[in-house]
């Protein structure tokens, strides 16, 4: 018996390549990474997020058997490292920034994406309370010191931030407002330039990360007066939280995240999410935090969830801005 085959339309044509191209696509993703990842960081080497990111990174490429490696680019908020991932756009090029980045951020920098159109997170993996700390030559051991001493010393007194716009510098600035104080602003590019700059005596206070500042604070060349979490840290047990000094309302936990873009295939946003959460969830990385007074990210929250989270904060950012008359 003789076959005859149908004829090949352009509809059928369009369809083969298709599949053609659906398979293809497929196997990219389900062979995801074949080539070096890059995670872009908004802080110098030496920075509470680079250390974060390089303890990240070797977990990562244990798992996954692929070089991950980490790209400092501070300032600007974070701008420059989300707009060298936007460049890329290659599912090989991500963000692991502080949540600043979209929930403080966008009150400072004119964007030139939207933080919650244009990005996508991934994964919260590390979160850390604030520590205020201080020159330990000046003569204050406590907060009420501090308040007592700016006071005496009016116009004369600055605080440091690791970046405008970030956590470490709206605390400041909430505090100055909670306290009747007319400290100046004055922000870095990182931590550690600005934690130079307060041992030096150029600047007397500064809120920043745990990462940079528990060894510091440990041995002595800084003094830390309180921490920004609700209870106080396991890692400073002695230091008291500003609820305990009577700023209960300035409590706060900073979170780090890992954010791509959302045209990434879903297929390798999910495979990095998982691989993420493996990481937190590891024995190896919470120690590896836990001695950089961090806390591991939550090994069971979603994308979803993560991006609502950091959406409501971004609102509750806006509010207490706005209530102090913020102009960047």
């Amino acid at each position: 018996m003789t076959f005859i085959a149908p004829p090949f339309t352009r509809r059928t044509c369009m369809a083969a390549m298709l599949l053609a191209w659906a398979g293809t696509c497929a196997m990219a993703q389900s062979s995801w990474p074949e080539r070096p990842i890059r995670l872009m960081v908004p802080a110098p080497a030496g920075g509470a997020s680079d250390m974060i990111a390089r303890t990240i990174a070797e977990s990562l490429r244990q798992d996954l058997k692929q070089a991950v490696i980490v790209e400092n680019k501070p300032g600007a908020g974070g701008i420059i490292a989300v707009e060298a991932m936007l460049a890329a756009r290659d599912g090989y090029t991500f963000v692991l920034s502080p949540n600043s980045l979209v929930t403080e951020g966008p009150y400072s920098y004119k964007f030139r994406f939207d933080p919650f159109k244009d990005l996508a997170p991934i994964a919260e993996v590390a979160s850390v309370p604030l520590v205020l700390v201080t020159d330990p030559r000046l003569p204050v051991k406590s907060v009420a010191d501090m308040v007592a001493y700016v006071k005496a010393h009016p116009g004369k007194i600055s605080y440091a931030s690791y970046s405008p716009g970030t956590l470490s510098h709206i605390k400041g600035m909430q505090f100055n407002k909670a306290a009747g104080l007319d400290m100046e602003h004055v922000g870095y590019k990182g931590s550690p330039p600005a934690l130079t700059d307060v041992m030096g005596g150029q600047i007397q206070f500064m809120f920043d990360g745990m990462g940079t500042t528990l060894p510091l604070a440990k041995t002595g060349k800084v003094r830390a007066l309180a921490v920004t979490s609700p209870e106080r840290s396991p890692f400073i047990p002695d230091v008291p939280t500003l609820a305990e000094a009577g700023y209960a309302n300035l409590s706060q936990i900073m979170g780090t995240s890992v954010w791509s873009t959302p045209d990434v295939p879903v297929d390798i946003r999910n495979r990095l999410h998982r691989e993420l959460l493996k990481a937190v969830a590891s024995a190896s990385v919470k120690s590896q935090l836990a001695a950089l007074g961090m806390d591991a990210g939550n090994p069971r929250q979603t994308m979803g969830e993560l991006a609502d989270t950091l959406k409501r904060e971004n609102e509750r950012t806006g509010q207490a801005l706005r209530a102090m008359n913020y102009q960047p």
